[in-house]
């Protein structure tokens, strides 16, 4: 499995010199297995710093101070007196994960980890590139600024100022956050730059899209999290089923989640995508500002041939909640005339754009299937409204001449929230899944290089069965690596 030994010696002692141990990702799928000595120095560590313990915080079972642990992922359970629809949608918080308040830094970890530990990847001489729509280069920045390391942010101008605003905090130097043409749906842009940065061989790209290592982390650790959370919910009713995972498939790592459960419970995979760029739905193309889900493109890592359902949601019903959710007037609307607990009115804090599109995905799927009481759909909340505070002002401004009240907060309901706003659906039939599949060969053979064997193993669901053999391997090296640190 080691690649190059001169360059895994440097690493060896590159971490050595700085004290740094590295997390398998068992212990982050299942972070009560750390050492009692690392959970009790954590409480002295803050979340958001750049220190090297945090590693062992890119995990769901964060506690709400982000210091502890808990035993049960944080999560909102929307009713039907919240959402109209008998089905529950249960819904997991990512904004305790560390540094970034998003689990894209899980992603980021696991595509970086196996290439520092098998010699992959230098980090005294190379750049670690991160190609993203916002969250996954914010965690590649935060992870390589921990490990001692220079990591490069590729991403839209058009992405929110908060982006931008916490990456100028994190880089090392101000050029390595590089800003390509366009806004969310503008994935080429980025792969068009990470091409001509991939010809000086300092930096390694590592593209979301494509890295394997994405889609195994939450197999492993998301999936298994939703498990932990269903088990809780079950408890409480037993006959509760696991009906549904939805999962915005941006670049389809959380998605992966959805083969773990299909696997332990028969779960149904929905793949979920923005209406104004219904790549899935129609084959079609466009712009939008679900910020977190890039599309117009099928990523590699996208096991389409085990989705059962793609959902489109609009991004005039995303960025009208957002309002809705984040101003006074209509948190005031929601408590007083719809009658929404004070706890879910507080957990609206928690979700950002693409956790609304994912919740209003979750609430369409229920009503598509006529799922009913004991049929419990689970998505991610994959962060929070903070991120978004700019993008509510531009809604604001825009869409409502700035001014807000009660009245507008009824009428943006009334349009996004009940019946679930401008959203359409698709049950797939296996016909539909091969037309998907096969739209991915423009991307990844023609334009990107992979090998039309490669890209067609993929259609087998042994391929990923296959796959799912690579997280023992990269736990063994991990254990490896930790030993030979002396740490």
């Amino acid at each position: 499995m080691i690649s190059d030994q001169a360059i895994l010696d440097r690493t060896v002692e590159h971490f050595r010199s700085r004290g740094i141990s590295l997390p398998t990702l068992a212990q982050l799928a299942d972070p009560s297995a750390l050492p009692a000595g690392v959970i009790a120095a954590l409480k002295h560590v803050e979340p958001d710093e750049s220190q090297a313990l945090n590693l062992f915080r890119v995990h769901w079972y964060n506690s709400p101070d982000r210091r502890g642990l808990v035993s049960v992922p944080a999560h909102l359970v929307l009713t039907q007196e919240v959402t109209g629809i008998a089905a529950p949608i249960v819904v997991l918080l990512g904004d305790r994960f560390p540094m970034i308040g998003a689990h894209k830094v899980l992603a980021a970890y696991a595509c970086l980890v196996r290439r520092l530990v098998t010699g992959e990847f230098d980090p005294t001489t190379q750049r670690a590139v991160w190609p993203s729509t916002g969250n996954y280069c914010r965690g590649g920045v935060a992870i390589s600024s921990i490990l001692g390391c220079r990591g490069v942010a590729v991403l839209p101008e058009g992405m929110s100022a908060e982006r931008f605003e916490w990456l100028e905090k994190w880089v090392a130097d101000p050029a390595d956050i590089d800003r390509t043409p366009g806004t969310e749906s503008n994935v080429k842009e980025i792969y068009d730059r990470c091409g001509e940065l991939q010809a000086d061989p300092r930096n390694l790209i590592l593209n979301q899209f494509s890295e394997f290592d994405n889609h195994l982390a939450h197999y492993r650790c998301t999936g298994r999290a939703v498990q932990r959370v269903f088990e809780e919910c079950q408890a409480q009713q037993s006959e509760l089923e696991l009906a549904a995972f939805v999962s915005a498939t941006g670049s389809a790592g959380t998605i992966g989640a959805g083969d773990y459960l299909k696997d332990e419970h028969g779960t149904r995979i929905v793949a979920v995508e923005a209406l104004e760029c219904p790549t899935m739905l129609y084959n079609g193309f466009g712009s939008h500002n679900i910020q977190g889900i890039g599309d117009k493109h099928i990523p590699l890592i996208h096991n389409v041939m085990n989705t059962d359902l793609v959902v489109g949601i609009s991004d005039r019903d995303t960025d009208s909640l957002n309002l809705a959710f984040s101003r006074d007037e209509g948190r005031a609307y929601l408590a007083s005339e719809r009658g929404w607990d004070p706890a879910t009115v507080a957990g609206l804090e928690h979700l950002g754009l693409s956790s609304l599109c994912n919740i209003l995905a979750a609430m369409r799927t229920a009503r598509a299937l006529d799922l009913g009481a004991h049929q419990a759909v689970f998505t991610v909340a994959t962060d929070g409204a903070a991120m978004y505070r700019s993008e509510a002002e531009k809604t604001l401004a825009e869409r409502f001449d700035g001014s807000f009240d009660g009245k507008r907060a009824e009428e943006v309901l009334a349009e996004s929230w009940d019946g679930g706003g401008g959203a359409q659906e698709l049950v797939l039939s296996n016909q539909d899944r091969e037309r998907i599949f096969n739209l991915g060969y423009f991307t990844w053979v023609e334009q990107q290089g992979i090998s039309l064997a490669d890209f067609e193993a993929r259609r087998s669901q042994d391929y990923w069965r296959d796959l799912r053999g690579r997280l023992a391997e990269t736990d063994q090296a991990i254990e490896a690596f930790n030993a030979a640190t002396g740490l």
